[in-house]
């Protein structure tokens, strides 16, 4: 017999995001964390605590989390080492006057870590990183048009290409142009043509899919013949596919390449790092702020860099993931599921999508969630990991997996399966990767 649902167990949640409503915008400073990406009504809101990899919320609900901050969070929430570097820190400071000798530190290590590394630079998130990256590019070029492929943050350079372009210049968007992962011929096709205008090509190097073999070998021999700087936006493969990056899994150098999130376990640092003859216009360039040598964060990147080293971080991210995505599929076959949802992507990070069968994807991937929700499994389109994802946890997320597919699988034997979400449906906030 199904358990009867609670439908008091996000008040607080609920409540919170009401107040919250009336002073900020979304009630969120995230969009992806925000009630527009959440069956809102059947989600909690809000989260009070972290860890390991598990998450409460205001209501003092427990999940396993797998979306983990958007994927900063790499060793897993409170974790002890990286927790005691930033109060060590604590005691000596956060922001000071001039630079300290933490920024050599952890330059020293991503130098020596990452193939393209040859000097470095801080900011505080990714869009500080790819936008710093593309003004390098254009002072190094004198050229102004880019090249792109994925997401890259919300600067109007990139976000002018999606359909949350308001408030950007058209004469900002017309100097980006995107192409699709793994096509290199569209790309060949525009340097055919207008190859001396464009500074930059700037991707994802492995995201929903990995890269053909000759792909990303493509884009450095085209961006060689043409002059053009190559930039790899690791934001999200950094730390997580292979500590040098996804430029060390596959063998291909870019010019530059961007970092963050999984580097401080939840601090907030980003880096810009690359070949010396282009970094050296750091010098000249306006990339300056002041926190960007912000000393918590930069004693939580070594902490958490030196942590990944010194365990199998990595390669426990990769076993658990292929773990996660054999039970899922597996449990999705078990219920007839499979026509309506599939699980792809690398095993650093599973990607799940619903297929657009007799009802939206947006009612079944929305189903789907909000059963997870209630049975203690927090995630968005995809299982971010970290090394406190262990297997118990993925054997509680395993049985929770079943029993989300059994309610989502009684929903679909309903003429009308949106009858069974308890609140509205997941808005996609635009569609990337």
């Amino acid at each position: 017999m199904t358990a009867r649902y609670d439908s008091t167990k996000f008040n607080k949640s609920h409540e919170l995001h009401k107040r919250a409503l009336k002073s900020i915008p979304l009630a969120s400073q995230t969009f992806s964390k925000s009630a527009m990406n959440t069956v809102e009504g059947a989600a909690p809101l809000f989260l009070d605590r972290g860890r390991g990899g598990y998450a409460w919320d205001v209501d003092d609900n427990r999940y396993v989390d797998y979306i983990l901050a958007l994927s900063p969070i790499l060793l897993g929430y409170c974790d002890p080492d990286v927790d005691a570097a930033i109060r060590v820190q604590l005691d000596r400071g956060i922001t000071f006057s001039l630079a300290t000798e933490l920024e050599s530190e952890l330059a020293e290590r991503l130098i020596r870590l990452i193939p393209c590394a040859e000097m470095v630079r801080f900011g505080k998130n990714g869009s500080d990183a790819t936008s710093a990256a593309i003004r390098l590019a254009r002072a190094f070029t004198g050229r102004d048009h880019i090249a792109l492929c994925g997401y890259h943050g919300w600067h109007d350079w990139y976000i002018g290409t999606t359909s949350r372009h308001l408030g950007v210049p058209n004469s900002v968007r017309e100097l980006s142009k995107s192409f699709a992962f793994n096509d290199l011929a569209s790309l060949e096709a525009e340097f055919a043509n207008h190859g001396d205008r464009f500074a930059a090509v700037i991707l994802e190097p492995e995201g929903v899919t990995s890269p053909d073999p000759e792909f990303l070998k493509g884009l450095r021999e085209l961006t060689d013949a043409h002059g053009v700087i190559l930039v790899f936006d690791e934001i999200v493969t950094g730390f997580r596919v292979h500590i040098g990056g996804a430029q060390a899994k596959y063998g291909v150098t870019p010019d530059l390449a961007c970092f963050g999130k999984a580097m401080g376990n939840g601090m907030p640092i980003s880096a810009i790092v690359g070949r010396r003859d282009v970094m050296r216009l750091m010098e000249d360039i306006f990339f300056s702020g002041t926190f960007g040598g912000e000393a918590l964060s930069l004693a939580a990147a070594i902490a958490t860099i030196d942590k990944v080293e010194a365990t199998d971080t990595i390669g426990h991210i990769h076993r658990i993931g292929e773990r996660l995505r054999a039970g899922a599929i597996s449990a999705l076959q078990d219920h007839g599921l499979k026509q309506r949802f599939e699980i792809s992507g690398p095993s650093w990070r599973p990607v799940v999508a619903a297929k657009d069968c007799e009802v939206t994807s947006s009612i079944a991937f929305s189903l789907l969630m909000q059963e997870l929700i209630d049975n203690g499994v927090l995630m968005g389109a995809g299982f971010n990991l970290c090394l406190a994802h262990d297997d118990s946890l993925v054997d509680e997320t395993l049985y929770s997996w079943t029993k989300a597919c059994d309610a989502v699988a009684a929903a679909f034997n309903d003429l009308d399966p949106s009858r069974h979400l308890r609140g509205k449906p997941i808005e996609p906030i635009f569609r990337v990767r």
